[in-house]
């Protein structure tokens, strides 16, 4: 073989592995921006590169493989659907407790189906690998909440809040695990 054949035939495999390494890189891509949908982008925002913000993405969902969450009994569902219910009605007259007593049941009900309920900052991360729809909510209520205890929410922002838990709630109630959580993909 030539020189100038041996020149060819290497730059020819460096390109079908440069190649092969961005296929990959974009398959992973598409995959994660599809499961995760908005939190994609939420993540790329808090990295410095699109590989690191994948790279978290991915202890995400290795983080949540391991966690056996489970759905809810009926009668678990039916006792949380009651005491939403009755928090709700109490917003009128106490605002403020409502919202406080709504973050404490949607993590009651993160707990009960397996979650772990650490810091706020870990249970968004481990929310958004099975919901990540409505984790923005969930992070939207609790900045309102944390405004309000500075004095700064109003009435119609503590509305607001309680509409965004409940989006969330309303979420973590219905969903059922099917079975092993690859068929939930």
């Amino acid at each position: 073989m030539t020189p100038i054949g041996i020149i060819v035939l290497i730059a020819a495999i460096v390109i079908a592995c440069v190649l092969a390494w961005y296929l990959v890189r974009e398959r992973r891509s598409r995959r994660l921006r599809s499961r995760f949908g908005p939190e994609y982008e939420h993540t790329l925002g808090e990295y410095t590169s699109r590989s690191r913000a994948e790279e978290a993405l991915e202890r995400r969902e290795r983080r949540i493989e391991r966690i056996p969450i489970r759905g809810l009994s009926r009668e678990e569902h039916d006792r949380f659907a009651r005491e939403w219910h009755d928090l709700q009605s109490r917003f009128v007259d106490d605002p403020p407790g409502s919202i406080a007593e709504a973050d404490r049941l949607v993590c009651e009900v993160m707990r009960t189906r397996g979650y772990p309920v650490t810091d706020f900052e870990r249970r968004t991360e481990d929310l958004s690998v099975d919901h990540p729809y409505v984790v923005s909510n969930y992070r939207a209520a609790h900045a309102i909440a944390l405004r309000h205890e500075k004095g700064e929410a109003s009435t119609e922002d503590l509305r607001q809040a309680l509409v965004h838990y409940r989006d969330l709630f309303d979420e973590l109630l219905e969903a059922q695990v099917a079975g092993p959580r690859e068929t939930r993909r």
